[in-house]
């Protein structure tokens, strides 16, 4: 069985790509999972429903800035690996406030290197050799794409947002962290994910729960800036494949061949919502609306997957087309989870305009 005796750190792993990640490992592997997480506005535990009865599932309060808490937690449990998937990660929100962004994914990936690099000095014999620290980043550090073609490996970067750029940051310190002090380190990078458990501020998220609502779905700018979507459990099965069979220093794109308008994502969502979950006012087609375009908008994001495809086995299993439908039968489904959020104060206001 996978990673059988094996303990992995999941950082952010009460956010959105994090808990997937714990849930994947928990039910598809025999992996110890100790989630680090220090619960910011978008965290959630009940995202990992399968965590709470599992004896291989630990949640641990923690930031990733906190060098001293993260050298006992090290100790503590004394990992083989770590998945570091802890970022601040809404672009509106980084327009607004990048000192956020900068604090947790450049300063907070920099004391988790630090705090791993230790460790790892400390290891001895098959622990030793079988350690991996993998970097969980995005495909916005290669900035925008034209009409044609798509991000690889050897993409130069060119971030163009202050949440881009403090990403782009951390892979570099990544990077460094093996080439100078040889940590055995990977980085992938993945295009836009949705599916379930997506907190609402993010445009599927956000676009079902105002449609349920029967209220007005904004779309930014001209609504063609373009996205290459990835359903959140194929990135799960993807980042633990990278994990266990990627090569050290390595970097793999990861992303779901699904490119879109975001006009188009939010139409499909009008169709789905309108199938099946009518509403008393009409089509939600009636309801879309376009407002200001968000500051410095990269205009097409695209993914070639190939290498990782080619090299570790992996290929998306969902397209666009069945992974936005389980979405949206989700968020009817599950509407407690997002309600829970909402009755906590969640109020989606629009940030990001950079005035």
């Amino acid at each position: 069985m996978r990673f059988e005796g094996a303990t992995i750190f999941v950082t952010g792993g009460a956010g959105f790509i994090g808990s997937a990640v714990c849930r994947h490992l928990l039910a598809d592997t025999q992996a110890n999972v100790v989630n680090l997480d220090k619960l910011t506005y978008a965290a959630n535990l009940n995202n990992i429903p399968n965590g709470v009865s599992n004896s291989r599932y630990a949640f641990e309060r923690a930031d990733i800035c906190n060098g001293p808490l993260l050298q006992q937690l090290f100790s503590k449990f004394q990992p083989h690996a770590v998945m570091n998937l802890a970022a601040e990660s809404h672009v509106d929100r980084s327009i607004d406030g990048p000192g956020e962004f900068i604090q947790t994914n450049v300063v907070g990936t920099f004391s988790l290197l630090q705090e791993a690099l230790r460790y790892y000095r400390g290891l001895t014999g098959a622990q030793r050799e079988g350690f991996r620290f993998l970097h969980v980043s995005t495909d916005e550090v290669f900035g925008s794409l034209g009409e044609s073609g798509s991000f690889s490996e050897v993409s130069s970067y060119a971030p163009n947002s202050p949440y881009s750029a403090s990403k782009a940051s951390s892979d570099h310190l990544v990077r460094a962290w093996h080439e100078t002090y040889g940590l055995p380190t990977l980085i992938t990078n993945c295009s836009n994910n949705y599916g379930p458990y997506h907190f609402p501020e993010k445009l599927i998220p956000h676009a079902i729960i105002k449609g349920l609502a029967g209220e007005e779905l904004p779309v930014y700018g001209d609504g063609q800036n373009i996205r290459d979507w990835l359903f959140v459990e194929d990135h799960a099965k993807a980042l633990t494949l990278a994990l266990e069979r990627g090569g050290v220093g390595q970097t793999y794109n990861i992303g779901g061949r699904n490119e879109r308008t975001n006009l188009q994502v939010v139409k499909a969502i009008c169709d789905l919502l309108d199938e099946l979950s009518p509403h008393p006012s009409g089509s939600r087609h009636d309801s879309i609306s376009f407002v200001a375009d968000r500051p410095g908008h990269d205009r097409r994001y695209a993914i070639d997957a190939s290498k990782i495809e080619r090299e570790l086995g992996w290929k998306a299993e969902k397209n666009f087309e069945s992974g936005i439908e389980s979405t949206v039968r989700w968020y009817i489904e599950q509407k407690h989870w997002w309600q829970a959020i909402l009755a906590r104060g969640y109020v989606s206001t629009r940030v990001g305009l950079g005035q």
